[in-house]
């Protein structure tokens, strides 16, 4: 199995997870145990970096989960057995700017992912202390068409660092 580039992997990466919308992400907790919730990131390409983004409270669960480990695993699925995994450092963006590039990132961002954050309890705007921005920083990627799986036709793209 050959490794592409990111150039050639994250446009395949994202076109996977904006169909998908909600990815399946995995933490681990301070007792060394694993915990998954499913959360909905939005993921920028620049044509040389791959960043994602998760709006979420910094007084979260997962919170305390990233304060003992900061890497997370994210996979997409769907019925048709597409599978999009990202392995990631996170850094959370607190400064108030970054707070709210965050807010209109989602509410700005393309159908299906972005969306209004105001809708979730306790985020009035990005101002609020319930409300935080998560930063992705893929060093791993594997998009896996469900074809290569059902019809043995497909490419399947994995880069890492």
């Amino acid at each position: 199995m050959a490794h592409q580039t990111l150039s050639e992997t994250a446009p395949a990466f994202i076109d996977v997870a904006h169909r998908i919308v909600w990815a399946t992400v995995a933490t681990v907790a301070a007792d060394g145990e694993p915990r998954t919730r499913v959360l909905h990131p939005i993921w920028e390409w620049d044509g040389e970096r791959l960043t994602g983004w998760i709006l979420t409270g910094p007084g979260s669960p997962k919170a305390r989960d990233l304060a003992h480990e900061s890497r997370v695993s994210l996979t997409y699925w769907d019925a048709t057995q597409d599978v999009a995994t990202a392995e990631c450092d996170t850094a959370w963006e607190n400064d108030i700017e970054a707070k709210r590039a965050g807010w209109q990132r989602f509410l700005n961002g393309p159908k299906p992912v972005g969306y209004d954050p105001s809708m979730i309890p306790g985020w009035d705007s990005a101002d609020s202390a319930a409300f935080g921005v998560l930063r992705l920083e893929p060093f791993r990627l594997r998009v896996f068409p469900g074809t290569l799986l059902l019809q043995g036709a497909g490419t399947l793209r994995t880069w890492s660092l």
